[in-house]
């Protein structure tokens, strides 16, 4: 049966049907807390709570860490910026733990930014370390996956595009909004991966809506993949990829080959005029809310809330 673990500034809690009960432990970090399975269990059958309203929860994942993404994994995705869902490689790129901020905290446009936009996903957090060349199947993918956690890839669209890379674009302080609950999961819970929904509204509207079978990589693939050459300790963190509905939407095809002719700088200056029209990217004040959860409730990540304020 899955724990729901939270996290306070000063303290972990687990959340039970009588509300959150603290974890007698010494654990700062998210991998500490995770060596510490007998305070978890302990937590967990406790009847010492407080309501979690009144908890000021702050991410479940703790920095630094390492923080890794899959790039255009959903097919819905793909096919909204024009691309070929079967011919996309696995391609993962990172983020720096510093964008890691709390499932209630502002998003915090940079100045100089002017097209931001929202990715609802799933990540897996690690709880067992994997040296570069472990062997990860679909039989003891459980051993090495902790748990799972509601992620918010916040993207400056304006400053990936041109750059032909996402680091700097999707690691500014904020732009990884984590939790409310690490999720901690047991083999049969995690073969039900597929069943998750991934949701995301932006002031109270719909925008992405879609079940994790449209993932074109597995986690246990993208796992495979990842170890050949990436050391994975427990409090790391990857992102599975974002569906269909983000603000940013390619052009139709016979537009994206007229512009693809021109030089570049031509080229993004009129991309991006057109991209400032599109009411999709995030405008100060935006609240953004994301849940992942199957339809029949019985895996909840919880509702993450966070609201956009552009920096001065």
């Amino acid at each position: 049966m899955s724990t729901s673990v939270l996290r306070t500034a000063d303290a972990w809690w687990v959340l039970t049907p009588a509300g959150a009960a603290k974890v007698q432990t010494s654990a700062t970090t998210t991998a500490e807390l995770l060596a510490d399975q007998p305070a978890i269990a302990a937590a967990a059958t406790s009847t010492d709570t407080v309501p979690v309203d009144d908890l000021a929860l702050v991410s479940p994942v703790t920095a630094p860490c390492r923080v890794v993404a899959q790039m255009t994994n959903f097919a819905s995705h793909v096919k909204d910026t024009n691309g070929n869902p079967e011919t996309v490689p696995l391609t993962f790129f990172r983020k720096t733990s510093g964008s890691i901020s709390g499932p209630f905290a502002e998003v915090v446009r940079p100045g100089h930014v002017k097209l931001l936009d929202y990715e609802v996903e799933i990540g897996l957090v690690f709880g067992r370390e994997m040296p570069v060349g472990t062997t990860i199947t679909a039989d003891n993918l459980a051993d090495y996956v902790a748990g799972l956690v509601v992620t918010n890839d916040v993207s400056a669209r304006d400053v990936q595009l041109p750059q032909t890379q996402f680091y700097e674009a999707k690691s500014y302080p904020t732009f990884t909004p984590v939790g409310p609950a690490l999720v901690l999961l047991d083999a049969d819970e995690l073969k039900r991966f597929t069943d998750l929904r991934l949701r995301l509204w932006v002031n109270g509207e719909l925008r992405q809506d879609m079940l994790a079978t449209d993932m074109i990589y597995a986690p246990v693939q993208a796992v495979q993949a990842l170890t050949r050459f990436q050391r994975i300790d427990p409090g790391d963190l990857l992102l599975t990829g974002t569906p269909v509905g983000t603000a940013l939407s390619a052009p139709p095809k016979p537009v994206m080959f007229v512009v693809s002719l021109l030089p570049p700088a031509l080229k993004w200056k009129l991309f991006f005029k057109g991209q400032v029209q599109n009411p999709k990217y995030l405008k100060n004040g935006d609240v953004i809310e994301a849940t992942v959860a199957t339809d029949d409730g019985a895996i909840d990540l919880g509702r993450q809330r966070t609201v956009v304020r552009y920096e001065q």
